[in-house]
């Protein structure tokens, strides 16, 4: 067998060979991490010029395609502790929308409407607490080129929010002193925050402040008395507050009420009559039993806050007890009965007590008797007659007992507390 003998020329033309293999390696990795000039002259293919003309011109062709919509979704994509109201939104510049989907975490889809002009995207109503929504949105330009989004986010729990139950209802008609009373289910410790997004105004033009009694109730009401036959709206535009720390507002609401005919009645506690007027005329004067020495009558300015055709009334629930534990009464139908405070004093029939008594003897446990008939079936009684002639805001001034003035706080009663008291419990 011939043996072979390598010269020296054959394993330098090796050498040479092998050196070309590895360096063509590096240039295949270099290039896929963009390549330079240099490198292609040293391999001595003179190609580099050619490959980065190419990619360029790749590039530019790819970036004439691209869509010159723009697709905003709010919130952004992974946001937590959002608004259920007002903060999901889909919008876009230099196009219109084309589609958009939105759905909840158990595919539910939600319904939403596509402006006129194309250009945004809201939901139709309110999101649910404590759900993660995805959003998929498709938009042209005016080529035609498409571009899409999508994004995800996560609404605000029942722990990390607040709301606030108000009073008067919606479309109501109320007496000239009903308040505008919210009281929040949890403590709000940011009130500049949370009043500022309350607005309470009236169409008689009075000023409307608003009181902080706590931390979870706030009132508004003007100087004096509602002017009868205005118009008074709540604005709540609390959705995404911060009311306290990590703790959202969800509300987003606008309710009016009007105020009807101006009826205030003045009990005289020492004269054991009642005054009703209306828009400062008398309309009638009733004969009254009030508060005995022993349980007098509360003093001061109440409002009307809830009636009854009947109730009970149990002396248990307000602390009126005998030795065993039992009420001092227990009246399971007491007709035509009106709250006039949270610790239970009420205005009402008494159809228990002899006629003799009303305009003679005050022989109750604080509440204000009309004499009245059981079963709240006729309509000649002072007691159907005031309920029949009464609307809840409507006022009861009480004069001339010997017990103290009822607090403001106690029901909606804010006026027995002056305008500057009343200014100063404002947070804004």
């Amino acid at each position: 067998m011939e043996k072979r003998v390598m010269t020296d020329s054959k394993r330098r033309h090796r050498g040479l060979a092998a050196a070309s293999v590895v360096l063509g390696g590096v240039l295949v990795l270099s290039a896929c991490g963009g390549g330079d000039g240099e490198a292609d002259s040293a391999s001595g293919s003179g190609s580099g010029d050619s490959k980065s003309s190419s990619q360029s011109q790749v590039d530019e062709a790819a970036a004439k395609e691209t869509s010159k919509a723009r697709i905003a979704i709010a919130p952004k994509n992974g946001a937590q502790n959002t608004g259920i109201n007002k903060d999901a939104k889909v919008t876009v510049s230099d196009g219109t929308l084309t589609e958009v989907t939105m759905t909840a975490q158990d595919g539910t889809a939600v319904e939403g409407q596509i402006a006129e002009d194309g250009k945004s995207w809201t939901p139709s109503g309110q999101l649910e607490r404590a759900t993660t929504y995805k959003i998929s949105a498709s938009a042209k330009d005016s080529e035609g080129r498409e571009a899409h989004e999508n994004s995800s986010f996560s609404t605000v729990s029942q722990a990390n929010s607040f709301i606030g139950n108000f009073t008067p209802e919606d479309g109501s008609t109320v007496g000239v002193g009903m308040p505008v009373s919210i009281n929040f289910n949890k403590a709000i410790t940011d009130k500049k925050a949370v009043q500022s997004a309350i607005k309470v105004s009236s169409s008689s033009g009075q000023e409307v402040v608003g009181h902080w009694f706590n931390g979870q109730r706030l009132d508004f009401r003007p100087q004096d008395y509602w002017q009868e036959g205005s118009q008074v709206t709540l604005k709540l535009d609390l959705d995404g507050v911060e009311g306290a720390d990590g703790v959202y507002g969800v509300q987003q609401k606008t309710v009016t009420f009007t105020v009807g005919r101006n009826q205030v009645s003045t009990v005289d506690v020492a004269a054991k009559t009642m005054t009703v007027t209306q828009d400062g005329k008398t309309v009638k004067t009733i004969p009254i039993s009030a508060g005995s020495k022993d349980n007098p009558t509360y003093n001061g300015r109440m409002v009307i806050s809830e009636k009854f055709k009947e109730t009970r009334m149990d002396g248990a629930t307000v602390g009126f007890t005998d030795d065993d534990g039992k009420g001092e009464y227990d009246i399971k139908d007491v007709p035509h009965a009106m709250r006039l405070s949270t610790s239970g004093t009420f205005i009402h029939g008494n159809y228990w007590g002899d006629d003799s008594i009303f305009g003679k003897v005050n022989t109750s446990h604080g509440c204000v008797g009309l004499n009245d008939a059981k079963g709240a079936g006729d309509a000649k009684q002072d007691g159907a007659w005031f309920y029949d002639n009464s609307i809840t805001g409507d006022v009861v001034v009480v004069k001339n007992s010997p017990d103290k003035t009822i607090k403001p706080d106690n029901g909606l009663n804010g006026w027995n507390m002056d305008w500057a008291q009343w200014k100063a419990g404002s947070a804004v």
